[in-house]
């Protein structure tokens, strides 16, 4: 699992990444809301905001989170007790918030209870239209088996795993394509052949961001 870290602090913000990190959770640390909200279409499955950093406060970048990504968790902190920015941050959107000083095991708990994946082996998508993930096999709604090439079975491993987020051009390219280089116009091509193959909307374009499945 993927987190983004926004913590103007530096020894806070490591003490975190570490405590992540100790979890099995990879986290990207940012000290400033700028840089943070540049990488906010990186793949992440969870993002911890403080609401007071430098150049776009958590709150401005929240906002934008829940442009692209509705069903992505959201955890807010602060030292902030104003009962106005707290109603705020729920009011555009964040599923908890912790307010400063905190114990890292609960932030870890809170991701955990936010952020737990499902582990179904058979995961419905659209219009009756099933993928089995533990054989790797989609099928529509007849219950009959469509032929699915290597790329493809790849895109749907990815998608399953990722199904209430938005999934960036590059994390397809470093997915599906195995980190090798390729181009927009190859990613376009995969998504043409999918979608003859599936329900019409099935796979949703998120105009400049990537992916999601409908």
């Amino acid at each position: 699992m993927k987190i983004l870290v926004l913590e103007d602090n530096e020894r806070l913000a490591n003490l975190i990444k570490v405590t992540l990190e100790q979890e099995g959770f990879k986290a990207d640390v940012f000290y400033d809301g700028e840089e943070a909200l540049n990488a906010i279409n990186n793949g992440y499955h969870c993002y911890v905001l403080d609401i007071n950093v430098p150049s776009i406060d958590g709150i401005n970048i929240l906002d934008t989170i829940r442009l692209y990504h509705k069903n992505v968790p959201v955890i807010i902190i602060s030292s902030n007790h104003e009962l106005e920015n707290i109603q705020k941050a729920y009011e555009i959107g964040a599923d908890d918030y912790l307010k400063k000083p905190f114990f890292n095991y609960e932030l870890v708990q809170k991701i955990k209870k936010l952020c737990r994946l499902q582990t179904t082996s058979v995961v419905n998508l659209t219009n009756g239209y099933i993928f089995n993930c533990e054989n790797s096999r989609l099928y529509d709604d007849k219950g009959s088996e469509i032929p699915l090439a290597k790329k493809e079975i790849l895109f749907f491993e990815l998608f399953v795993k990722n199904r209430q987020r938005i999934i960036t051009f590059s994390e397809m390219e470093e997915y599906i394509w195995e980190g090798d280089d390729t181009s927009i116009l190859n990613i376009r091509a995969l998504i043409k052949r999918l979608r003859k193959k599936l329900p019409e909307n099935a796979i949703k374009i998120i105009k400049g961001v990537g992916y999601a499945l409908n």
